[in-house]
């Protein structure tokens, strides 16, 4: 494995992979570099949406030229890295990038709203970037959306309850997959291998999404 800093090519590679959605740990291996490696370049360096890497490298050589350490923003940031590790879990169960993105930051605010415009200039994208989020959350639970009849503007809240909301709704859709796999068997014919198949498929999903929903009524009163 190779060591030493990255090289100007390598930081290339890091920003082409963020900018395809890869996670740290493929930039990593494709790279034959520790993911912490990674994680770490990329938050000292302007975190996800903000990586520049000739940026990054020209300020590498000037603080190698003259001897200085990261400055403390980066390496005295550990709550960078930590958010940055928040997002490669997100992003590794299958939630968007900049979805997960939107998603941490409302979670970090300190009352959990934020408007499309704060969104926008907080992590530096295009407002059409963060409508395709805020939207995605909205439609899985996530976050919920309040109107501002005084500025006519949409404001996206996350609270607690937001935490029920996503498992119900994630839940409602693996039942309708279930309910849909079992009526395909009914279709093809239950004594048929396909539709045994499905059968199994559709009773197992549909006992677990509704495990999940009984669960999350019984245990609701936590979030309270």
């Amino acid at each position: 494995m190779p060591g030493g800093r990255l090289t100007q090519q390598e930081r290339q590679r890091i920003a082409a992979g963020l900018a395809h959605g890869l996670s740290y740990a493929e930039i990593a291996r494709r790279l034959d570099r520790p993911t912490s490696t990674i994680s770490r370049e990329v938050a000292r360096n302007g975190g996800p949406g903000g990586y520049r890497p000739e940026q990054a490298h020209r300020e590498t050589v000037q603080r190698a030229r003259r001897g200085t350490p990261v400055p403390p923003r980066a390496a005295e940031a550990p709550g960078s890295t930590v958010e940055a590790e928040i997002i490669e879990l997100a992003v590794r169960t299958g939630l968007p990038r900049m979805t997960a993105r939107v998603h941490l930051d409302l979670l970090l605010s300190e009352d959990g709203r934020r408007t499309a415009a704060e969104l926008t200039r907080r992590l530096r994208v295009s407002p059409a970037s963060v409508s395709v989020a805020v939207n995605y959350l909205v439609q899985h639970g996530y976050v919920r959306r309040e109107r501002d009849p005084q500025r006519r503007r949409d404001i996206y809240v996350i609270d607690d309850d937001a935490w029920y909301h996503s498992i119900v709704i994630s839940s409602r859709q693996t039942l309708d997959s279930a309910q849909a796999a079992i009526a395909g068997a009914e279709t093809l014919g239950l004594d048929s291998p396909v539709g045994q198949r499905l059968t199994r498929a559709g009773t197992f999903l549909e006992r677990i999404s509704l495990d999940m929903m009984e669960s999350a009524d019984r245990w609701r009163s936590l979030l309270a």
